[in-house]
């Protein structure tokens, strides 16, 4: 049998994660955007994409010189978005290869955002991914909400960011109205910052069992924990919710 041709990711779910994500500018002084240092040290550049050279990312203030070189002029926004999107390709496919059963496009494109913030191999591993998958759908769309800390001076704590990205996330996989959802506040949790999200998954920090599962951050990039079915092109495979 043929392979299924490959699915696009809804519009709502690229919206939700430029939401998240944002766009910073490595040099404000210039008229394009310039790559910037990710909170996990991570040369990015547009909406969470990690600068890769000859295979591997650059980091450090060692890289800087070269990512800067990399993109001598910056790049538009439009330039950004493409990149964003062909980015997403390699989450799509790789989502599509993990979920077994038949899911719509609005329930697909909260598990692409989620997979582009946590990482491949973090949604593989998921209890998420085993009770969706077991044609649970509430007990699936109730797991987004697990994955809301990150490691703060070596602790789990829960961002505001993060939780207000995975209550998004399930009412889009719930085919809610995300954006409501997103905006309301966070009681109790910590401030979110830029770039959170990104900067947990490619932390690598070490994720706590399956019920208090620690998102790697990436809210504007990230890093990958295992081998992804298929490594995303141009960025850790995890990352962040920005």
């Amino acid at each position: 049998m043929p392979a299924a041709p490959l699915r696009d990711v809804p519009q709502q779910a690229i919206e939700l994660i430029k939401s998240f994500e944002g766009v910073v500018d490595g040099d404000p002084r210039t008229v394009n955007l310039d790559a910037y240092l990710d909170p996990v040290g991570i040369w990015t550049i547009g909406w969470g994409h990690a600068v890769r050279f000859r295979g591997r990312f650059l980091r450090g203030a060692a890289d800087r010189g070269l990512a800067r070189a990399l993109y001598p002029g910056g790049i538009t926004r439009a330039q950004a978005e493409l990149l964003l999107r062909a980015d997403l390709v390699d989450y799509a496919s790789n989502v599509q290869a993990l979920v077994k059963v038949p899911i719509g496009d609005a329930a697909f494109g909260a598990l692409v955002s989620f997979a582009f913030n946590v990482g491949v191999a973090a949604l593989a591993q998921s209890t998420l991914l085993r009770k969706l998958n077991a044609r649970d759908e509430a007990g699936a769309a109730d797991q987004f909400l697990v994955w809301n800390k990150a490691r703060k001076n070596g602790v789990l704590v829960e961002l505001a960011g993060l939780t207000r990205r995975r209550r998004a996330e399930r009412a889009m996989f719930l085919g809610l109205a995300w954006r409501a959802v997103a905006d309301a506040p966070v009681r109790g949790a910590a401030p979110r910052t830029r770039g959170a999200v990104a900067a947990r998954t490619r932390s690598g920090a070490k994720r706590p069992a399956a019920t208090r599962a620690a998102a790697t951050p990436r809210a504007r990039t990230t890093t990958p924990k295992a081998p992804p079915t298929q490594e995303p092109a141009a960025r850790p495979a995890p990352r962040r919710g920005r």
